[in-house]
């Protein structure tokens, strides 16, 4: 690489940082232009009366994924940051009182199942094989390498076509592997993993089963924002220049390509490539000239479904709830319905299913003593004219205890501590259009294929990092978006040098 003009990589999330270290440990100059005052975008966390709370990201799976890029810079990740064995996986709660670990060992997971249905045991087993198989066909086209082409699809063997399952929803495909009502609720809520409906997305989309019950469960000592640190002291190490609270207006376009980007306080910055580690439509939206090309690019974008969002509530409980693990879920009494209401209706569920994290189990100080810090979850709809969070969040707060409440853990009365993200909190700190956690929503059998590329089509040295783009949403995944991001610029870099 050159170093006349450094690569600009306009926002410091997970994306961003993996595309800045894995050019810099490739010879680049790069400056990363981040608008906050911190790194890691989404992956954030919150310190308030004692109690700390990651905002962001709270499962972390794909443990070699992040080894991958520290091993790319010729680092091993035990130097920067500690990854500990997650067990249970997460706690499931049903309205009847049934709880369920999902369990790193087989065997016990194997034995509880039996307690639900013992003629589940070896329908689990074959639908552990089948997501596998999924893994192991659409691994390289669709998640590891680079955004998959339908020449490349036609060229897969037919067998692996109709292995990977396309025309089934999840739903449809776990009804055929397993019975228990409970078990179906249990494995088709991995499609929240992408912001999906399990009776809506392909059933190819059990990959993501696949990740998590064979590959475990991840938790960085410290709290998941540590994974930004770490990425942030590598990044640092390897000479990259990080420039924070430094919000970029706009992408300078010269001749047809990214030649550097303009700041919001007027100075300009020269580039010899951009990475936009900002939501894809954000950036046809706001941050490129005006012409046709971006026009018609920017409609296609708006008219594509968005992943689901999310409504947070971080507080910090008195007390200790000895029932609860790391991860536990507390499952709604319908799960269609209330997958019905986010995607269909547009409107919160009146009777969500409940995640809450709760790393004070882990790590002890996150919350004062005899109290825990609780990072509650409930998925939302993205932004739209049904539901106004300004105006009846209030009334969605007071439900959300509710049903905590109903399902024992009534924590009114013991909360010392609160801070809450809406959807419009989402879109306002973090860029993401209509509040959509994921990006594109993947509520239909061609969302891979119409995922954002990591290279601009229409503009030379742009290129596109994070979970708007390929591969997707996820901490894992947005790392493998910022590798694809950095392979294509260089090796575009290459050809135009013509070595």
């Amino acid at each position: 690489m050159t170093d006349r003009d450094p690569i600009l990589i306009i926002g410091a999330g997970i994306g961003g940082m993996s595309a800045a270290i894995r050019l810099a440990a490739r010879g680049a100059r790069v400056v990363v232009c981040e608008q906050s005052g911190r790194v890691g975008g989404k992956m954030s966390e919150v310190r308030a009366d004692g109690f700390r709370w990651d905002t962001g990201p709270s499962v972390i799976t794909m443990r070699g994924v992040i080894e991958a890029l520290f091993a790319a810079a010729g680092r091993k990740l035990d130097d920067y940051l500690t990854l500990l064995p997650v067990d249970p996986l997460t706690r499931y709660f049903y309205a009847d009182g049934t709880v369920f670990d999902a369990a790193r060992d087989l065997a016990e997971m194997m034995r509880q199942i039996g307690v639900l249905d013992a003629r589940d045991v070896e329908g689990y087993l074959g639908y552990l094989t089948y997501a596998a198989r999924i893994h192991r066909i659409t691994g390289e086209k669709f998640i590891y390498g680079e955004p998959p082409t339908l020449g490349r699809l036609l060229r897969t063997p037919p067998a692996d076509m109709l292995a990977v399952d396309p025309l089934r929803t999840m739903d449809g495909a776990i009804r055929s592997f397993v019975r228990s009502p409970k078990l179906r609720q249990f494995l088709g809520r991995f499609a929240t993993y992408v912001g999906a409906s399990p009776y809506l997305a392909p059933a190819t989309l059990n990959v993501i089963a696949h990740v998590e019950l064979t590959g475990g469960v991840w938790y960085p000592r410290g709290g998941i924002y540590a994974i930004a640190r770490a990425l942030e002291r590598l990044a640092v190490e390897l000479g990259v220049e990080i420039r924070l609270n430094c919000p970029v207006r706009s992408i300078v376009i010269e001749g047809g390509r990214a030649a550097g980007v303009e700041l919001t306080d007027g100075a300009h910055l020269a580039a010899g490539a951009v990475v936009a580690n900002v939501d894809v439509a954000t950036v046809y939206e706001r941050l490129l000239p005006e012409s046709p090309a971006r026009q018609k690019r920017l409609r296609t974008l708006q008219a594509a479904e968005p992943s689901c969002s999310g409504f947070i509530l971080l507080l910090g409980v008195e007390g200790t709830e000895t029932q609860l693990a790391h991860h536990n879920i507390l499952f709604s009494r319908d799960y269609r319905r209330e997958f019905d209401a986010i995607f269909r209706q547009g409107v919160p569920p009146d009777d969500p299913t409940i995640y809450a994290a709760i790393t004070s189990k882990s790590d002890p100080d996150h919350a004062p003593p005899g109290c825990e810090n609780w990072f509650v979850l409930v998925n939302a709809p993205p932004l739209g004219a049904a539901f106004d969070w300004e105006r009846q969040g209030d009334a969605y707060r007071d439900l959300v205890l509710e049903r905590l409440a109903a399902f024992g853990f009534d924590l009114r009365g013991r909360i010392r501590a609160e801070r809450r993200i809406t959807p419009l909190d989402l879109e306002r700190l973090t860029g993401a259009r209509r509040g959509a956690l994921y990006g594109t929503g993947s509520n239909d059998r061609f969302s891979a294929l119409r995922r954002p590329h990591n290279r601009d089509s229409g503009v030379g040295g742009l290129y596109f990092a994070g979970g708007t783009a390929h591969p997707g949403g996820g901490v894992p995944m947005v790392m493998l978006s910022g590798a694809s991001a950095a392979n294509m610029l260089l090796r575009d870099f290459r050809k135009e040098q013509g070595s």
